[in-house]
Order: C-alpha cells, then sequence, then structure tokens
C-alpha cells in the first residue's frame, strides 16, 4: 500500500511540474538570432556546443566541477573496503556485452567528433562511455572500482584541469574563457576530449565506487 501511495504521489509531482512547464511564457529575450550571428567566431559549427562552451563556458566548467566535488564527496564518506569482481551473469548476456562495448565506444567516439557541428559533443559521448564501463560490470566482467589511484585521479580531474588550464591561459590576454577566433576550434576540441573521459569516468564512478560495498553481500 505505502509503494502504491508513493507512486501516485510521484506521478502527481510529474503532472503538476509538466503542465507548469508547458504554461510557462514564452523567454522575453530570443538569442538565438545573436548566436547565430556570432557562430562563425565560435570555433564550432553547432549553436548548442557555441554556447556550452564558448558563449556560456563559465557556467559548463562549474557543472564539471560539481560532479567532480559530487564524486570526492562519496569517496570521503564511504568505508575503505576490498572489491571483488561480481557475481557473473549469464555467459549470453556477457557476450552481448562483449559485443556492445566496442559499438559504445564507437559510437561515444562519433558524438564527440560530431558535436562540432550537429548535436552531440562531450556530455553525450561521456555517458555513453560510462555506461559502457557499467555495462561491463553489471555482466561481471568489470570489478568495483576501490579508492582510485594517481592515474584514475587525473582521469577524473583531467577534463576540469585542461577546461581550467585553457580558461587561466586565456585571462592571460585578459580576458576569461574568450577564445581567439584562430585558435578557438582546436582549444574547444581539447576541452571536449579531456571533458569526454572524465565525464566517463566521473558517471561511472558515481556507480562503481558506490558498488564495492554490496559485491558478495548476501
Amino acid at each position: 500500500m505505502k509503494k502504491i501511495a508513493i507512486q501516485l504521489a510521484a506521478l502527481v509531482f510529474a503532472l503538476v511540474l509538466g503542465s507548469a512547464m508547458l504554461d510557462l511564457d514564452p523567454a522575453p529575450v530570443d538569442l538565438r538570432p545573436a548566436v547565430a550571428a556570432h557562430l562563425e567566431a565560435s570555433g564550432v559549427a553547432h549553436p548548442v556546443t557555441a554556447v556550452l562552451l564558448n558563449y556560456r563556458g563559465y557556467d559548463t566548467l562549474l557543472e564539471v566541477a560539481v560532479l567532480l566535488l559530487a564524486l570526492f564527496a562519496i569517496l570521503a564518506v564511504i568505508p575503505d573496503s576490498q572489491t571483488g569482481r561480481p557475481t557473473p551473469a549469464a555467459p549470453v548476456l556477457q557476450t552481448l556485452a562483449r559485443l556492445a562495448v566496442p559499438l559504445m565506444l564507437v559510437t561515444a567516439t562519433f558524438l564527440l567528433w560530431a558535436g562540432a557541428f550537429r548535436p552531440g559533443g562531450a556530455f553525450q559521448a561521456g555517458s555513453v562511455l560510462a555506461a559502457a564501463l557499467v555495462l561491463l560490470h553489471l555482466t561481471g566482467l568489470l570489478a568495483g572500482w576501490p579508492q582510485p589511484g594517481a592515474r584514475l585521479r587525473w582521469g577524473l580531474a583531467a577534463g576540469f584541469l585542461v577546461f581550467l588550464a585553457v580558461a587561466a591561459a586565456l585571462l592571460l590576454q585578459g580576458h576569461l574563457l574568450q577564445y581567439p577566433p584562430a585558435w578557438a576550434g582546436l582549444l574547444i576540441l581539447c576541452i571536449e576530449f579531456a571533458l569526454t573521459l572524465s565525464l566517463g569516468l566521473l558517471l561511472a564512478g558515481l556507480f562503481l565506487f558506490l558498488s564495492r560495498d554490496t559485491e558478495g553481500a548476501p
């Protein structure tokens, strides 16, 4: 009975939230013409990527920092424990996982490359990369992660550090995250590549660092 009440409450909340979003007034300022007018100077050909990593770069940098801090908070509160490989899944599922993961890596690479001129980019590519790692874990092919070693720590922080280093370098020219037009595309590509790796590890870590405490439990 309690479970049904919680489900009904969640459904009502979703309906109220959806109706509130539908009743929102149109934005008082339409920024799409301004983005389109300056798209050529952004270094990419897709407006979403231009907004995320050029016009709204401060927000994106802080979003990555929040994810990194969330993972560090989890690592700070969970106890140290030995981790082992989870119970293997059926051979058929393991075979399907071995077939799916390479395709997911190719998809992540495509999303990273495509972000410059069509929907895609580091966040989407990192999500697919994280899903591949979680799939390997759920099928018993990848153990839950222990406390991260030096290489994993660098991988987790690489995206934020590269983003911050580019921002600091540009600040020496007097502007924070204002890319020179001639270098904008290359700098954004470097940031996106590092972000893909870090976001994939961060999102997977939110699952794999916690899963080590439940492996082997009755």
